[in-house]
Parts: C-alpha cells; structure tokens; sequence
C-alpha cells in the first residue's frame, strides 16, 4: 500500500536535516524595514529576531510617537520575515517529501 517504507522514512530524514538547515540560514536573512516618515530603521532576520534599531533624535522628544512608530515598523518586518521564513521552510520541506497517496499537503 505505502510502497517502499523504508525509502520514505529516509526522505523524510533528508527533509527534516534541509528544514533545520533552512531555519539556520533563515538567521542570515535580514529583512530591513522604515517607517513610514523614515525615522525609525529596524533590522530582523527572516527567523523573526531583531538585530538593529535606528531612531532619529525627533522621535526621541515624542513618546507616543515612538511607541506608534515602533509597532507599526516591527509589525511590518514581522509580516515579512514570516513570509519569507513560510515559503522557505515549505519549499523545502515539500521538496523533500516522500509523495503518499492521499496525502497531498503541499
């Protein structure tokens, strides 16, 4: 019925070593994204990490501004580094799977 059992354990094992590959190099993937005013700079990678923050002075003397700007900046890479981080762990992990009957997943 599922074939060669064996060979399909072993391509899953091969995908799974590529997904874990994949979500390392997702670590080297920066995103770079600025408000909209471009007062604020962030920088996260593709696993969702954030690596550098840059505010202009201005936003310094407006709290409220800041706070707005943060949110609305962060949540902009957030989306995405989420974006790219989905489509690179499905293609891999797609590519690497065994193909059983019934089971289309991808």
């Amino acid at each position: 019925m599922f074939g060669d059992l064996k060979g399909m354990m072993g391509k899953l094992k091969e995908a799974q070593a590529k997904v874990a590959v994949t979500k390392q190099r997702m670590n080297t993937v920066l995103i770079d994204e600025k408000s909209s005013d471009s007062m604020l700079k962030v920088t996260i990678t593709a696993n969702r990490e954030l690596k550098h923050i840059e505010i202009d002075d201005c936003l310094l003397e407006n709290k409220t501004l800041l706070v707005e700007s943060l949110i609305l900046t962060l949540n902009k890479a957030i989306d995405k580094a989420t974006m790219i981080n989905e489509r690179e762990i499905a293609a891999v992990a797609s590519e690497g799977m065994p193909k059983i009957p019934g089971m289309d997943l991808f």
